[in-house]
């Protein structure tokens, strides 16, 4: 996916936060955490031309799931013509993540990627989709995201009651890298 498509559609669409592509340092460093030697349930928000996608599919098992969401219309173009049957595609807001996804995938999740700008989101759709993230994750599910600030962190730990924070430098702008753990009860 090229840097002008994403350019395009940094000017057309006010929903999407960056100029380019996320790089190969921060799709490493945000998907540290996950293991890639169980089936795994992957939801990922704001899924882009589909780098991540690109990234996790061949480290995951044949019986792995990637649920991708994307509402900027030549993103979601870009990210359909991946062809794997393991991906699942929504152009719809993540604001209704549990209305959207199968009833199974309620509370069996494993991880969320989410590079979506949570800071162009008000307080209130902000918490519902953190809400609803806990609600689709499994216990000791992750919810793994990248921001151009650390505007998340606070959000996060009312959430899931933990969050642990890096720094990606070496990404155009550099992240904010955050974990956080669905706990217990």
């Amino acid at each position: 996916m090229s840097t002008l498509t994403y350019l395009k559609s940094f000017f057309k669409d006010k929903d999407v936060a960056s100029v380019t592509p996320t790089s190969k340092f921060c799709m490493r460093r945000v998907c540290s955490p996950i293991n890639f030697n169980e089936d795994l349930t992957i939801v990922e928000y704001g899924a882009g031309s589909g780098v991540y996608a690109r990234f996790l599919l061949p480290k995951m098992t044949p019986n792995s799931q990637l649920h991708l969401f994307e509402t900027n219309e030549l993103l979601f173009k870009k990210l359909t013509e991946i062809n794997d049957p393991r991906l699942s595609f929504y152009d719809q807001s993540v604001e209704y993540v549990t209305d959207l996804l199968p009833d199974q995938l309620i509370g069996n999740t494993d991880y969320i990627i989410s590079g979506i700008p949570f800071s162009f989101l008000d307080e209130e759709t902000k918490a519902s989709v953190l809400d609803q993230s806990i609600n689709l994750l499994k216990e000791g599910g992750k919810f793994l995201a990248y921001q151009t600030s650390g505007h998340l962190e606070d959000a996060l730990h009312k959430a899931f009651g933990n969050v642990q924070t890096d720094w990606e430098w070496r990404n155009i702008p550099p992240m904010t890298v955050y974990e956080a753990e669905k706990q217990p009860g």
